[in-house]
């Protein structure tokens, strides 16, 4: 499994530094990740979603400890690379499958557009 595709959202709260989506393996991505200001520094937080209990719960999330830090790092990484005016898409070195598939599959924008129509950022 490679990333494929980093997108950062960029957003000014104190701790709350940006919203990311991952893509992996050019087929299939995961949105609303957070980058975090922590007491020790930036840390990662998956999409979660509410319980009736007030209690939050991973709706997408690594199974084990070296996945974490793999897709930690590399979000982490583009989202300083956003900030020192590298570029907000940041794609990685796909797959010889997904590099055959991507003339046939919508830009991360595309998906993004269809998929974000309503939230609370803008995409483009």
């Amino acid at each position: 499994m490679e990333i494929t595709e980093v997108r950062v959202f960029p957003v000014h709260e104190e701790k709350l530094k940006a919203f990311v989506s991952v893509v992996f393996d050019a087929c299939f991505m995961v949105n609303d990740i957070k980058v975090i200001q922590g007491k020790d520094g930036l840390f990662i937080s998956m999409p979660s979603r509410k319980k009736k209990n007030g209690d939050f719960k991973d709706v997408a999330h690594p199974l084990n400890n070296e996945t974490r830090r793999w897709v930690e790092e590399r979000v982490l990484s583009e989202y300083r690379a956003a900030l020192d005016g590298g570029p907000a898409v940041a794609a990685g070195v796909a797959s010889p499958a997904a590099s055959d598939r991507a003339g046939a599959e919508p830009s991360l924008e595309e998906v993004e557009r269809r998929h974000l129509n309503d939230s609370f950022w803008e995409v483009g």
